[in-house]
């Protein structure tokens, strides 16, 4: 067995992928097709799923993870607990699919970007309190908000990185956290530490190297990319010794995965999905997989939801986003797509070819997803907590639940029903009408863009006595009809700072409710685009990391993965293991297969959160992607794609001319990536300027931003008399 397993790590990756194109009994278009894995760890589980090289999600499984709250303000996970349940989900879908282990040739992680703490030297566990006596605590969660004193200590600096993080650090972010751990732990335990952020700790888990990503420790680490602000190292020696931390720099800043520049290291940060190496062979068995999968850099969660959106096809043609792209090529074609990444709360990102800075937005930050481009995050603190919120704290919310439950409905499906009913016993001209002498201003958990006021509160003008589930319906319209104003109000604040902003890809279950995706349409008067993908979207987003990491390695040292036919299906593909696949249909839904409609559902509630649809293995053809690669594929009469001769060599000698002369290829390996495997989305078209419900919104537009300007002038007011 030692002597079988020292053979077969001897041979190079390289040559076992050709022993892996040539499996003895596979069909030729199953030896074409190529395998992902995609990992996300959330707050509250970890999630893996594995694609084709079409973007089909074959398999999807799901574990969750706890979080320990001792004290008010110290939440912490474990990172054991998070590997565990990360190899559980990994192994579950390699099982479940029935593909060959060999045939997956890249893994990409997610997380949540909180602080990992281990041992030097030992990588054990190291106690993060309360309780620095149970090790297994070795995670600060990123809502965790012991570090509100250091977090002003360090914001007092004035230091030039803090300009690239909306002008302060958040209580929220690493610096803080970490400092706080000098102050707190026992005997000289700090010195002995060793910090991840938590998507690089997995993929330092999973490929034994050390190497961090641009996305972590530029976003929430402070460190600033070489030549931006004078920066020759990454992280600031002053900056460090200023606040404190002067332990981090010793011996290049090892503590903290090294500075930029340490060639003796190699390039040890890295732009999204960035071939890191191949995965560790005793981690392949840990997860699963074979030896020769590797790993890419990993991802912020948000935005594993950016990768895993921006380059959808659509449905209809969209206008502004054909002129938009005109003249665009590669990573570039990204810039003026907005993602908006909804869950408990909502990322906005947005990716610039130059520097350009927000009030109120944090950023931006170069490299974190593509070599010299430029990414910017805004958000709101809650939306989808909101609604629920909103629901949950109405007189009529227990009628609500019993009424949904007698239509077999969701809750949302019901309300969305129940005012399309007033609006026609009322005689209204439309849902939005009906709302239209009640004001709703939802910052309940203070404001993060662009206003940054954690003190921001929420408002209602317009309610009445009324406690009945009509009043309830109402309540939850102007919820929604906040959350799309206010995205409204980020995406003018972005544009006024120099983004150009086409259209938004949204993400998450919010997709499912069409009132929510009609207002942020009107409101904001830009296309959204719903993906194939609605609760699945991040972890998509990490498979395509992994496949980023396989291609980049392959144009450098074997065949290209894309570069293969697309005409077959996943059914013809997966005949080898039927059982298998029956086994990931059952479980999961419909995950592609033979040729099937679209099965996009229209933005509807009610759609299962447990379905995942997926389209046909071809992407939707539109009116703006004549001069982006597309002569590549000739159109066969099913409805497939086959890349033929000419355009392989075509793409291929596009690809290796970008790559000259660069340290690294500016993100056209990661694009071609997301373009040829994200697939279609949904379009849900704003109305026109002139429709009544715009002109009613854009007026309520006003008094909106009116009411948060009011409230902060009131709290003024008052703090000045409490002086």
């Amino acid at each position: 067995m030692y002597s079988s397993r020292r053979s077969r790590s001897s041979i190079s990756i390289s040559q076992q992928r050709m022993m892996s194109h040539s499996m003895a009994g596979l069909s030729l278009e199953q030896q074409k097709m190529l395998y992902y894995i995609g990992v996300d760890v959330g707050t509250g589980s970890a999630r893996a799923c594995i694609i084709d090289s079409m973007g089909n999600i074959l398999s999807l499984a799901e574990r969750p993870i706890q979080r320990e709250q001792l004290k008010p303000n110290f939440i912490t996970q474990s990172s054991q607990e998070i590997w565990q349940s990360v190899c559980h989900c990994v192994k579950s879908v390699v099982r479940d699919s029935g593909v060959p282990r060999e045939k997956i040739h890249g893994i990409g992680f997610d997380a949540t970007c909180s602080l990992v703490v281990v041992e030097e030297g030992s990588d054990k566990e190291v106690a993060v309190g309360p309780d620095f006596y149970n090790t297994d605590q070795n995670i600060i969660l990123w809502m965790d908000h012991r570090a509100i004193d250091e977090t002003a200590q360090i914001n007092a600096t004035g230091d030039k990185c803090l300009k690239y993080v909306g002008g302060q650090m958040s209580v929220e972010m690493e610096i803080p956290k970490i400092k706080w751990l000098k102050n707190h732990l026992p005997d000289d335990k700090f010195k002995k530490c060793k910090f991840f952020d938590l998507a690089d700790y997995l993929t330092f888990k999973a490929s034994g190297k050390e190497t961090r990503s641009f996305c972590s420790t530029a976003c929430k680490q402070g460190l600033l990319p070489v030549g931006v602000e004078g920066s020759t190292e990454g992280w600031s020696r002053d900056f460090l010794n200023e606040i404190g931390l002067e332990e981090l720099i010793e011996d290049d800043f090892r503590r903290i995965g090294g500075s930029v520049t340490n060639s003796d290291k190699g390039k040890n940060f890295l732009s999204a999905g960035e071939f890191i190496g191949a995965i560790d062979e005793t981690v392949a068995e840990e997860l699963g997989l074979s030896n020769h999968c590797v790993v890419g850099s990993g991802v912020i969660d948000a935005y594993a939801g950016w990768v895993g959106t921006v380059a959808a096809r659509t449905d209809v043609p969209i206008p502004a986003l054909t002129k938009s792209d005109q003249d665009k090529v590669g990573i570039d074609r990204a810039t003026g797509r907005l993602a908006a990444v909804a869950g408990t709360s909502t990322c906005h990102i947005a990716m610039s070819r130059d520097p350009i800075f927000v009030d109120g937005v944090w950023g931006p930050y170069r490299d974190v997803m593509a070599n010299k481009f430029w990414c910017a995050e805004g958000g709101q603190s809650c939306t989808g907590a909101l609604l629920a919120h909103v629901l949950t704290t109405h007189p009529a919310y227990t009628e609500l639940s019993q009424l949904a439950d007698a239509a077999s409905v969701s809750k949302f499906d019901y309300l969305n029903s129940r005012l399309e009913m007033l609006a026609q016993q009322q005689k209204a001209r439309s849902v939005v009408h009906l709302a239209r002498h009640l004001f709703f201003y939802g910052d309940y958990h203070g404001n993060r863009s662009p206003i940054a006021d954690s003190s921001m509160r929420a408002a209602i003008i317009g309610q009445s006595m009324d406690n009945s589930i009509d009043d309830l319906a109402l309540m939850y319209l102007g919820a929604c009809e906040f959350i799309a104003q206010q995205t409204r109000q980020i995406v003018e604040k972005m544009t006024a700072s120099g983004h150009d902003m086409s259209t938004i890809f949204m993400s998450g279950g919010q997709c499912r409710n069409g009132l929510l995706m009609r207002l942020l349409a009107d409101c904001t008067g830009l296309p959204i685009v719903i993906p194939r993908y609605i609760d699945a979207a991040v972890v998509f987003g990490s498979a395509l990391l992994g496949a980023v990491a396989s291609e980049s390695f392959d144009i450098s040292g074997t065949k290209s993965a894309l570069s293969v036919s697309r005409k077959s299906s996943i059914a013809g593909d997966m005949s080898h293991n039927t059982q298998g696949k029956k086994s990931a249909m059952s479980k999961f839904g419909n995950f592609g297969g033979d040729d099937l409609p679209s099965p996009y559902t229209a933005p509807s509630a009610t759609a299962s959160t447990a379905q995942i649809a997926s389209t046909v293995g071809f992407p939707f053809p539109t009116a703006d992607e004549g001069h982006h690669y597309d002569d590549q594929f000739d159109e066969t009469e099913e409805g497939g794609s086959e890349l033929n001769f000419k355009a392989q060599s075509k793409w291929k000698k596009d690809m290796e001319d970008r790559m000259k002369g660069r340290s690294s290829d500016n993100g056209d390996t990661m694009w071609n990536v997301m373009y040829n495997m994200t697939g279609g989305g949904k379009v849900v078209q704003p109305c026109p300027d002139d429709n009544p419900d715009r002109m009613l919104l854009n007026t309520k537009y006003k008094i909106f931003l009116d009411m948060a300007e009011t409230q902060r002038k009131y709290r003024q007011m008052v703090d000045e008399v409490e002086k």
